[in-house]
This record gives C-alpha cells, structure tokens and sequence, in this order.
C-alpha cells in the first residue's frame, strides 16, 4: 500500500490518513499450521473479531476512501471483516466514494463481491478496485504461498521467485495514487479513476474454481462451527480430514476446471467474456493509459 499511496502522502495539498485495523487478539506471523486453518469457517462466514478502537472519531468527512485488504479463504480477511461490520465504519462510509486495493495469491473475485455488499449496504459508492496478484504463476505460487504463511521466509529458493506479490507491480501502483491525486484535484470524485491503467485484471479461467471453492468452503466451514468454537479440541479431528479435503480440491477439482474451461473455450468464450467484464468493474483491466515505464 506504501506505494500506492507515496504519490497523495507527496502532495502538500491532499491530507492522508491512514488507520491500521488491529483486532484485540492479534494474528500471528508467521501462522502455526492449525491455527491459520482454525480461523477458516470464521472467515468464510465472516465472523468478526473485536477490534481495538479506532483513532478515527467516526464524524470524519474524508473525500475518497482507500480500504486495502487481504484475501484468507477467498473472503475479505478477518479484520476488515470487523471494520466493515462496525458503527464507525456506518459512519465513515455513507455516502463516501471509495477504493478497494486488494493484495492476494491469485482468487480474489468472490472476496470483493463480498466487499460489495458490505459497500452496498452502508450506502458508498464502489468507485475503483485495484488488484494486485502474486505474479509467479498457480503452480510456483502453491508452494511459495505457504512457505511464507508457515515460516515468514519469502525469498526465491530452488528456482522459485520469491512469495507475493512482485516488487515491479508493488513499484508500479504508484501510478494509481498519482491517478487519485489528480481526480482529488479536479473536484469531487463522481466516477472511476483508474479506467486504462491495467487495475483489476480477471483470469477468466480461475471463475469457474472460485465459484465451487466458494460453495465448498461454506459447506465446511457450516461443518466446523458446529463441530465447535475456534480453539476448540473438537475441531482437530475434523480440520485433519478438511485438510486432506483441500489438498486434494486444489490439485484435481482447480485444474480440472480450468482444462474443461479450455477445452469449452470455444462455445463459452461470449459468456466469459462478460462475466470477465463484471468482475473487473469499475476500474477495468484496459493499459491503454499506461506509460512504457510505469515507476
């Protein structure tokens, strides 16, 4: 996010807030295993943890919003969870114009129509999204991801790039605070300031695996609560066999998918195309305003 927002935080004439969310019970990092998988059904269902007071008051009058989110279990994470479920964030939002800037491995479409209904229901106005994927690709990604999650170890190693998001694309989203800062300049912010500047890219394939991964997750997350609270011994047994469950999903039901999605190309690729296109509202994935060189 520092990157994205160095081109307002450098403007003498924009003022820039910046509020971190910190539940009361911190997560860790790096994530012990059965911890990160215990806060799964809560995620999926949206759980909110108490957060520790904010230092905004709540009657702040901002002209643009900016919420940066992770991604945990192809939802919005926990604490943004909690914000968006909070009195101040009823307060803060109504009628505001606002940003998502999302950093994740690769699926983040169904976590940001969740984002939507939050928005929706607190009466903003979804102006941009901007999301930001770890560029080393599904198969590089299914280790390095969770080597990062378990360990805190990112670097590149036997051939592999290194975790997350790349520092070129991390770099590059400044171009999209100085795109925020000239829009803050030409007055209030009516509609998206992003269009041509690659923001939300959908990888059509990946719409599919989303979509089953959503209802799957449900189920077991429906399956875990019952089983009893987070920390709960209870738990154990069934999270080992959910384990088992989505290793398995993620290397035949994902690739699977997204071969009989190739292999259907043809005959589906208007209906694709379309849904491509929701997804990537409001900002759109179109390049034509960027520069050769993007900083």
């Amino acid at each position: 996010m520092a990157h994205c927002l160095a081109p307002l935080l450098a403007d003498p004439d924009i003022s820039v807030y910046v509020e971190t969310l910190k539940p009361v019970t911190p997560y860790p990092f790096p994530w012990p295993f059965f911890r990160f998988l215990d806060v799964f059904p809560e995620t999926v269902y949206q759980d909110a943890p108490a957060l520790q007071s904010l230092s905004l008051r709540g009657d702040e009058d901002f002209d643009l919003v900016i919420l940066a989110y992770q991604v945990w279990f192809l939802s919005p994470a926990l604490p943004m969870a909690a914000f968006m479920q909070s009195p101040e964030a009823a307060r803060l939002l109504r009628g505001k114009p606002v940003v998502t800037l999302i950093a994740c491995r690769n699926m983040w479409l169904m976590a940001q129509e969740r984002m939507k209904q939050y928005l929706d229901g607190l009466g903003a106005r979804l102006v941009d999204n901007i999301a930001l994927t770890d560029q080393s690709g599904a198969l590089a990604s299914f280790i390095t991801t969770p080597r990062w999650m378990f360990t805190g170890r990112r670097e590149a190693f036997w051939g592999l790039p290194a975790a997350g998001v790349s520092e070129t694309d991390l770099r590059g989203s400044a171009r999209f605070g100085a795109a925020m800062a000239e829009a803050l300049h030409a007055g209030p912010i009516a509609g998206p300031m992003l269009h041509g500047l690659g923001a939300a890219v959908v990888d059509e394939r990946l719409i599919a695996s989303e979509r089953i991964g959503t209802r799957s997750f449900r189920l077991w997350g429906k399956l875990l609560r019952a089983a009893g609270p987070q920390g709960s011994a209870r738990r154990r047994p069934l999270l080992a066999i959910y384990v088992c469950f989505l290793f398995c999903l993620i290397v035949t039901v994902v690739p699977l998918s997204m071969a009989l999605r190739a292999l259907l190309h043809p005959l589906v690729k208007r209906r694709l195309l379309v849904q491509k296109a929701y997804f990537e509202q409001p900002s759109g994935s179109a390049t034509h305003h960027l520069s050769p060189n993007p900083q």
